[in-house]
């Protein structure tokens, strides 16, 4: 009887942000992916909330962690032996974990993939987006230009900080050493402006979601659209109802449904009010779950988004459900889109041109089974794990490590 291959040894590594995200979700699920899979995913992790506990003599020791934490070298070593970790799976280090965990996973001849989830490596901020606007300046003009602008937490001592941690690792050429996992290509052609960085070191693997237990015919959905997300002027909430304005006026039927809640919300429900929108519903806070299934009953997903985005998740969950999504052309968003397959793009500045888009979606059903195959093909559990382990073997192999994971 054939032995089982014995898959490798991971480790993921993740330091939580205060409020949880999409990053936490991407992290939970890939440790069950590789778990269902019969690798051994052991954890190292961090959590924002610790520095409310801290001393004034362990925030200051935290702060010069953002240049080499000597905390996280030794419990990553020490983690990596005990748990005899073939390969370290990198996600969010900041503030509290750093770069010292690279070097942790190096010093013990272990390669490191980074899966890039923002732009942090290139912009503070994380999002390219600053007082309104798309903004590329560290990358076009140097690092100095957040500490400007205060980009790093709204704090300029922490802005500092974090340029001056970035540029150390740049001198040291830390980021070359590594393998990176992008979301798109979009973000791959952003990263690799960090010219340090192998192209060959970085690779593109896209989230995956779940499909739903069961898919609603496009003819039998209610007519409806729906924005799921935070009420925010990066978001394009603003637009949106603007949009929604000369669509309700010009007959249209459909009706909008928003889930979520944020700072433009009293915006919101005033705009309702003086422009006597009928066809909007705010609905506030939805659980997930309950936004699912409510983009599967809807002829659409609205994301009018003004910023780059990160991966948004909405998008893949909507393709599940054989959902097409209307996105402005912009960034990773837009970039996730095909116009007339799997949705309509309209520009992002233009509440007129998304007002007439969505009079598109009347014959959509063609776009809302190319939707669906779109997923199916390209953001289940099962095809992530293979790019995964692609991914794992590329990083393993260059780092001369002999055995390779299989997809058994």
């Amino acid at each position: 009887m054939q032995q089982a291959t014995k898959q490798p040894a991971v480790l993921l590594v993740h330091d939580y942000y205060q409020v949880p995200g999409g990053e936490d979700v991407v992290v939970a699920n890939e440790k069950h992916l590789l778990e269902t899979h019969g690798h051994a995913a052991a954890l190292y992790v961090r959590r924002n909330e610790e520095i409310s506990r801290m001393g004034a003599l362990e925030k200051i020791r935290s702060a010069l962690g953002m240049f080499f934490s000597i905390r996280t070298y030794r419990e990553v070593r020490r983690s990596i032996r005990e748990n005899r970790i073939s390969l370290v799976h990198v996600h969010n280090t900041l503030p509290l974990i750093g770069p010292a965990v690279y070097y942790a996973a190096l010093r013990e001849s272990v390669p490191v993939v980074q899966t890039v989830h923002n732009f942090r490596l290139l912009c503070p901020n994380a999002l390219f987006y600053r007082d309104g606007h798309i903004c590329e300046d560290c990358t076009k003009k140097g690092l100095h230009c957040a500490v400007k602008h205060r980009c790093y937490r709204g704090s300029r001592l922490q802005t500092v900080l974090c340029v001056l941690s970035t540029r150390l690792h740049r001198a040291l050429k830390t980021y070359s050493r590594l393998h990176y996992i992008t979301l798109t290509d979009f973000n791959r052609q952003k990263l690799l402006a960090l010219k340090q960085i192998p192209p060959e070191n970085v690779s593109v693997k896209p989230n995956f979601v779940e499909p739903p237990e069961t898919i609603v015919p496009y003819a039998a959905r209610e007519n409806q659209v729906v924005y799921i997300g935070r009420l925010d002027a990066l978001k394009g909430i603003r637009l949106l109802l603007e949009a929604w304005a000369r669509y309700e006026r010009s007959g249209g039927g459909m009706k909008l449904i928003i889930c979520g809640t944020g700072p433009e919300e009293t915006w919101c429900r005033e705009y309702l009010t003086r422009e006597k929108l009928k066809q909007v519903e705010l609905r506030g806070f939805v659980p997930n779950s309950a936004a699912r299934a409510l983009m599967g009953q809807s002829k659409a997903l609205i994301l009018p988004t003004q910023w780059y985005e990160g991966f948004p998740m909405t998008i893949v969950e909507a393709f599940s459900a054989a959902t097409p999504v209307i996105c402005s052309d912009l960034g990773n968003a837009g970039s996730l889109i095909s116009d007339g397959v799997t949705g309509f793009k309209f520009p992002a500045d233009s509440a007129e041109q998304l007002a007439q888009t969505l009079n598109r979606l009347q014959h959509a059903e063609s776009v809302s089974e190319g939707a669906l195959k779109t997923y199916q093909e390209n953001f289940t559990a099962e095809a992530n794990y293979r790019q995964l382990m692609a991914i794992y073997s590329k990083a393993m192999q260059k780092s001369g490590e002999r055995s390779e994971p299989s997809c058994g």
